[in-house]
């Protein structure tokens, strides 16, 4: 298993349309045999700072499968709005 990290700076007069792009794109999620679980968190601190994690049964399942789907398409078109707004995006391995 290796879990997506994907860091988020939204400004507060976009937080309504990316919370209902994430919505949508995690039944697209929920489709993908390859994904495992996912969630996002909203700091309390800076309000500004989202991370969304994104359980995947490989690397190259998500990078190969999943980003080859039919199911990616529709889920890219969600979060694009939002590229820019990524402060990381990065794979890890669970080590504990």
């Amino acid at each position: 298993m290796t879990v997506e990290y994907i860091r988020y700076r939204i400004a507060e007069e976009q937080q309504p349309a990316f919370m209902e792009a994430i919505r949508s794109a995690h039944q697209l999620l929920a489709a993908a045999p390859d994904c495992l679980n996912y969630q996002l968190a909203h700091c309390e601190e800076d309000p500004s700072l989202f991370i969304w994690r994104i359980e995947w049964t490989s690397v190259e399942q998500h990078l190969i499968g999943f980003r080859k789907s039919p199911e990616f398409g529709a889920f890219f078109q969600l979060v694009k709005p939002f590229y820019q707004s990524i402060q990381e995006m990065n794979h890890y391995a669970v080590v504990m």
